[in-house]
């Protein structure tokens, strides 16, 4: 029994980084305004697919945030190194907030219109790059060096939360309250997330201050092309989500092929449940693997395990194209949400460690381009390849280029292949 109580506790969640009162009300805060931030995601795929009935237009909300991302992402991590953290949280959560207020106002007008959806969620990506970015860079001030990698566990554990809570939400809200309802729901979230940013304590930068600008972010991609070791955390993440993230194909997957079960009546809006099963399943399995992933932080040859987790998630997005039943596909898709969970851990705490404090708020602007602009080129990859080749084409084939081309990608570069992280972790706070 001792050797089981052993394994167990060894699996288990590391909840250490939870004694830092204000990390704790920041990981709070986060989840419950991340709640409402998946609410509204969904609220706005389905409402364009209602408006077009296009999932090419669907797919159109993933390049028109990129750019947002990219700009303000690069922009706002350069930001974070020169100045109050805490601050520049608060300006990129403000931003955030009233870009959700204007698709309120849109919903409630009744307007129907498709190209103010676009320029709602380009602000909101605004808000969105400068707050993530920041906030990435704020983790490593908080929790010891050797906590890192558990408070990015509980991080990723709690967006997943978030984005299973979310979806199902939607599920039911847009089935019953419409979509001025969900956006309402996301704008009083909002505030937890807006308080815990309130409460953090003065974050000025450490080190070397770059003024921020062009130049400042220009270090900080010249110092991500010269080590292998973080450019290829970041080619692998976009592998996997430019090939193989199928969310744009959630509504007409849920239409075509589970409307008018005994889940869902004829139509979009009946298949509203359906639609908010697949948005969930993905974070599922990242939940349910954040719970016991005591085991993630003991990982040295991170490389090598990124690498596999990745063509793991390729061939399990993939197999869900081809299940007839609504449950199987979810839990074909949580399966791939729990490597993802795994491989989001490992690919933060490489830049969280391996950089030092004055380029860390620049390596997180950088991350965050690559894990929310990934898949918003995912977005656009699986609406035309939709329209061009069919939907299950769409979805499979992408799965399966993700699991080959991250499995030559990744063994093909050696200092990746071979990193070790108990012995090549570089920087002290």
């Amino acid at each position: 029994m001792a050797g089981v109580r052993s394994g167990l506790k060894r699996l288990a969640l590391d909840t250490r980084p939870l004694r830092v009162p204000a990390y704790r009300r920041l990981l709070l805060g986060q989840g419950v305004s991340f709640i409402g931030f998946q609410l509204t995601a969904v609220a706005v795929s389905g409402q364009m697919f209602e408006i077009t009935g296009s999932s090419l237009w669907v797919g159109f909300i993933g390049p028109v945030s990129l750019v947002p991302l990219v700009v303000f992402g690069l922009w706002g991590g350069a930001v974070a190194d020169a100045v109050d953290r805490r601050r520049l949280l608060l300006v990129g959560s403000t931003v955030a907030w009233i870009a959700t207020f204007a698709l309120l106002f849109h919903a409630w007008s009744g307007m129907g219109n498709g190209y103010f959806i676009l320029a709602a969620v380009a602000v909101q990506s605004i808000g969105f790059a400068i707050s993530s970015a920041t906030r990435g860079a704020i983790i490593p001030r908080l929790v010891p060096p050797e906590r890192v990698a558990a408070a990015n566990t509980l991080n990723f554990l709690v967006s997943s939360i978030g984005s299973v809570l979310g979806p199902l939400l939607a599920g039911v809200v847009l089935a019953k309250g419409g979509y001025a309802t969900a956006y309402l729901i996301d704008a009083i979230l909002f505030g937890a997330g807006f308080y815990a940013a309130v409460r953090l304590p003065r974050l000025a930068p450490l080190g070397e201050i770059s003024r921020p600008g062009l130049r400042s972010v220009f270090e900080g991609l010249s110092y991500i092309a010269t080590k292998p070791i973080v450019l290829m955390s970041f080619v692998v993440d976009i592998i996997a989500m430019a090939f193989a993230m199928p969310r744009a194909l959630f509504p007409e997957m849920a239409v075509e092929r589970f409307a008018g079960s005994e889940m869902a009546a004829e139509g979009f809006a009946g298949s509203a449940v359906a639609f908010g099963w697949l948005s969930a399943a993905i974070p599922i399995g990242s939940v349910v693997a954040g719970l016991f992933s005591g085991w993630v932080g003991r990982v040295r040859r991170q490389g090598v395990a990124l690498t596999l987790v990745i063509a793991f998630w390729g061939v399990t997005v993939s197999a869900a194209a081809f299940a007839e039943s609504l449950w199987l596909m979810v839990v074909l898709l949580a399966m791939g949400g729990a490597a993802d969970l795994a491989s989001a851990v490992w690919r933060q705490t490489i830049l969280q460690t391996y950089a030092p404090d004055e380029l860390r708020g620049r390596m997180q602007g950088a991350f965050m381009v690559v894990v929310a602009g990934g898949p918003r080129l995912g977005d656009l990859r699986a609406g035309a390849s939709a329209s061009a080749f069919g939907l299950v084409p769409a979805w499979a084939g992408g799965g399966l280029v993700c699991a080959v081309l991250v499995l030559v990608t990744g063994f093909a570069v050696t200092a990746f292949r071979r990193y070790d992280a108990t012995t090549e972790r570089a920087v002290p706070r």
